[in-house]
């Protein structure tokens, strides 16, 4: 059973910057697309960022492009998203998730996931 646990969540200025971790146990982590989604209160959950088990492909929603960057390392079972330029509306719990598959743009099939981390980004 494959579970993920979230860090490097906190309370940032606007402008600043975050690191968030995921890391996994169980299963064969290298051969999952793993993702981030956020969700705000009030808000549904929204899909914002995938990357491949190789790492050759990443995927990122419109409205986090150009600020989120995604890795990961195989070998340590853990990936990343950094978080630039943080904006008061990226305020969230965010969740990392893994699936198999290799639609990266899509917010489907994900199986597993973390209980989440909270960014608090204040103006």
């Amino acid at each position: 059973q494959v579970q993920l646990a979230e860090s490097g969540g906190g309370l940032v200025q606007a402008g600043g910057s975050l690191r968030l971790s995921c890391t996994t146990s169980g299963g064969t982590f290298s051969t999952y697309v793993m993702g981030w989604f956020r969700q705000a209160p009030g808000k549904e959950r929204e899909f914002v960022a995938a990357i491949s088990w190789s790492a050759d492909n990443t995927y990122y929603s419109d409205s986090v492009k150009g600020r989120f960057a995604l890795s990961r390392d195989n070998a340590k079972n853990t990936f990343y998203l950094q978080i630039n330029s943080l904006k008061p509306e990226d305020t969230a719990v965010y969740y990392c998730a893994a699936k198999r598959g290799y639609n990266l743009a899509s917010a489907r099939n994900y199986a597993y996931w973390g209980q989440g981390t909270q960014v608090t980004v204040s103006s």
